[in-house]
């Protein structure tokens, strides 16, 4: 997992409420037992007009031009904006998979359901929790102004606009720990490699059968 510090990124606005994970990636989709290729499938039945199915090449899809991902301005876009409660729906871990390999990093919204919101920090993204009032501007923003960015800076926990106005955020101090390291589960677990081997070799010379399989 990459590790997260200060990221500055494209906004992209996604102007609607209960945002459920069955939008985020449809139930299609989550056939497959590889934790990747999912990004090209992320809000599938909104960003195309033809029904998708797993393996299609993306190239022979009729996008839907008034879609906002579709549109030219949104292109590149790494941090999306989103409405009150948004990965509501289902627990399914693919949803923070296909906005990381879409390319976001940064998800800012009023509230958040929750197991999406911890499924976030476990695959790299960060969930950032602003008033709506805040959120309202930002979708005032990205609207007038073509090319809107925002830099987030997780030391700090700062929202910064491009007037240089910065609004703090929330975030959990483990979990802070982690993306600014690029802890994922696995991750943290191998920091304690050499003893864990310390421990299988001693375990062994105690318990040498182990070693023999059946």
């Amino acid at each position: 997992m990459n590790p997260f510090r200060v990221f500055k990124g494209l906004v992209a606005p996604i102007d609607r409420d209960n945002v459920d994970t069955d939008a985020i990636i449809p139930k299609q989709f989550l056939k497959s037992i590889k934790k990747s290729g999912f990004g090209e499938n992320l809000f599938d039945e909104w960003r195309y007009l033809d029904s998708g199915f797993p393996g299609q090449d993306p190239a022979s899809r009729k996008p839907n031009p008034d879609f906002v991902l579709n549109q030219p301005r949104y292109r590149g876009a790494s941090v999306l904006l989103a409405r009150e409660n948004f990965g509501c729906g289902s627990s399914r871990e693919h949803a923070p998979w296909a906005l990381d390999q879409y390319g976001f990093r940064v998800v800012i919204a009023p509230s958040f359901a929750d197991i999406f919101f911890n499924n976030c920090f476990k695959n790299g993204l960060l969930p950032i929790v602003l008033p709506s009032s805040q959120v309202n501007r930002l979708f005032d923003d990205v609207a007038a102004f073509v090319g809107y960015e925002l830099t987030v800076d997780l030391e700090s926990q700062m929202v910064i606009k491009p007037d240089g106005e910065a609004w703090p955020f929330e975030v959990q101090a483990f979990r802070k720990f982690c993306l600014l390291n690029g802890f994922d589960d696995i991750g943290l677990t191998l920091r304690y490699e050499d003893k864990i081997k310390k421990y299988e070799t001693e375990r062994l010379l105690k318990k040498p059968w182990l070693a023999h399989s059946l």
